[in-house]
């Protein structure tokens, strides 16, 4: 495939990524936009989030804002500098649009020498281009039916090739890439996998306001205060000496990511854009800095961790923390304890935790400690990841939730809300459990042996208890006493579990009722489904035993929860929603 680009000698391009609109954004008035980055942060008070073409590329995107919201700030240096920005937030906007204009020429996507994200002359040695498949995320590999690019990505605007350069140093496959001129890693024209791009590692997190503009702020790590690491060397991609078709060199790569501005812009591949004057038609793509996931916790804030006895014993070293990657089958809510529960041990010899949550909850969670911020301050903990197959050389999902809830669940020295949060998880799991037992009790009862019924049965459990857990959730930071909102929970997930039981007997086949002999653990017994229905009961009752005594007979809808407090200002135009 011939580089089109090399058909431009007579004309020289240009695309200013800081006054040229690239950034699709939701307003908070539901209206779309896109935006220049100088524009992105002078309206960001306006401005609901961004929007990319998958959420990772969201993800990838509000990293690239925070790592020049960082380095035009170069802070925030402590808790009270934020507190300041956070009082007067258009101090941001004032620091980063001149910023913008004095390192314009690195935010050129189409500079002929040092192109924004790129490597300028890129080449193989066989001067090969390659499709933009390669770096647009939402083309199914070999299955292109469900796409709206049939058969592939053939040409793009430079607008979204922006958006996916982004996204390729954050999310790109692994596997085996073919070699370009000047990389000592080459073999045979080839570069044996070197991992993922570097946010592929991760179970993302991002702490969601109101606005755009809250985004960005609740985001910004004060250096002094920080629970990441931050050296004096910190400094973006683009006030760094361009990369060339190599890796940096070992030395230099020992000590660094030097903080978030570095590490927000890891330079994890090597790519070069193939443009005429109407787009972009192919890329040049390799591997670039590695950078290995083991006890990067102390770097990276936007994952959880989790402690891996496997590495432990392969590094001969303890603890070893790899990043805690999400679940697409599982829910956010469900894994809130992971988010909001703080693991780190107390006292000095203390056995290292199974788990950390990620550095930007701890951070939000030491600005409502310090009172910075409200204690009925609405966040949404965004959840988002991309799950690889194949040897991490596709994308098979990508995967993207969210949680409401008032920072007060994040208080270090008020834990009544965390733990009741996290134990209404629990009664949840414990119920749904019962459901579960109950449809695979049924199915024995009838004489079978598949747990196809017990898995829809869980899967049904949960579906039904999203929503309410959710809003549940929202208003437990406007409750004066926190175990009395556990108490209505249980209330809540009785009736759901209940009903769903009801319906699992009620549909029960006659063999089911008739019943048989079943092994038990004891011998032998007889199973109907009468005798399923009262152990269901039983087990229910057991996994929530601080439900009110209120319930009516006839299995009637859920109680409302007496105290309903607004959270939120509901003149706020980008208000949390339930």
């Amino acid at each position: 495939m011939p580089d089109p680009s090399k058909s431009q000698h007579d004309e020289v391009l240009s695309y200013d990524l800081t006054e040229r609109p690239w950034l699709p954004v939701q307003r908070c008035d539901g209206s779309e936009d896109c935006l220049s980055l100088s524009e992105v942060f002078r309206q960001a008070g306006t401005v609901r989030r961004l929007v990319g073409e998958v959420p990772t590329q969201e993800f990838a995107l509000m990293r690239l804002l925070l790592a020049i919201a960082h380095d035009a700030l170069d802070g925030p240096a402590d808790i009270d500098e934020w507190a300041e920005l956070w009082e007067e937030p258009h101090r941001l906007h004032e620091a980063v649009v001149p910023y913008l204009a004095a390192h314009r020429g690195r935010f050129d996507l189409l500079h002929p020498e040092v192109p924004f994200f790129q490597v300028a002359g890129l080449r193989t040695e066989r001067d090969e281009v390659f499709s933009l498949n390669r770096i647009v995320a939402d083309v199914p590999n070999g299955d292109p039916f469900f796409t709206a690019r049939m058969p592939g990505a053939d040409r793009l605007g430079f607008d979204e090739a922006a958006r996916w350069v982004v996204h390729a140093h954050a999310y790109d496959t692994s596997g085996i890439k073919t070699g370009t001129v000047g990389d000592p890693r080459v073999t045979k024209g080839k570069v044996y996998p070197l991992g993922l791009g570097w946010a592929g590692n991760l179970g993302g997190v991002l702490v969601e306001g109101n606005s755009l503009l809250e985004t960005l702020l609740l985001n910004l790590i004060a250096t002094e205060d920080s629970p990441v690491h931050a050296g004096e060397s910190d400094a973006p991609a683009w006030r760094r000496d361009p990369c060339g078709p190599g890796p940096a060199p070992s030395e230099e790569l020992a000590t660094r990511p030097d903080g978030v501005r570095d590490l927000y812009t890891w330079q994890t591949r090597r790519l070069r854009l193939c443009f005429d004057a109407e787009g972009v038609s192919g890329v040049v793509l390799g591997y670039g800095d590695p950078l290995a996931p083991h006890n990067a916790h102390t770097r990276e804030p936007m994952s959880g961790w989790r402690r891996s006895p496997a590495q432990e014993r392969k590094l001969r070293t303890s603890p070893v923390y790899l990043p805690r990657e999400h679940q697409p089958a599982r829910s956010a809510w469900r894994g809130i304890g992971s988010l909001i529960a703080d693991q780190a041990p107390k006292e000095v010899g203390q056995e290292p935790a199974a788990g950390l949550r990620p550095g930007i909850v701890q951070w939000v969670a030491r600005l409502s400690t310090e009172g910075v911020l409200p204690r009925r301050f609405l966040i949404r903990a965004r959840v988002v990841g991309a799950v690889y197959g194949t040897q991490q050389s596709v994308i098979d999902e990508i995967f993207d939730d969210s949680v409401a809830m008032g920072v007060v669940l994040l208080h270090e020295q008020d834990p009544r809300y965390a733990m009741t949060a996290i134990d209404a998880v629990r009664d949840a799991e414990a119920a749904v459990r019962a459901l579960g037992d109950l449809a695979m009790d049924l199915t024995r009862a009838a004489g079978g042996e598949s747990e196809a019924g017990k898995s829809q049965a869980l899967e049904a459990g949960y579906a039904t208890l999203d929503d309410p857990y959710r809003q549940w959730l929202l208003q437990l930071a406007s409750a004066e006493e926190p175990a009395r909102r556990r108490e209505e929970w249980q209330d809540l997930v009785h009736r759901h579990i209940g009903r769903l039981g009801q319906e699992l007997v009620r549909a029960a086949g006659r063999s089911a009722w008739e019943g048989r002999v079943v092994a038990t653990a004891k011998g032998s017994s007889w199973l109907n489904a009468s005798a399923c229905d009262l152990r269901f009961r039983s087990q229910l009752n057991k996994a929530l035993p601080q439900r009110a005594s209120r319930l009516p007979a006839d299995g009637g809808p859920p109680p409302v929860p007496a105290q309903r407090a607004a959270a939120t200002d509901a003149s706020d135009p980008c208000e949390v929603p339930a």
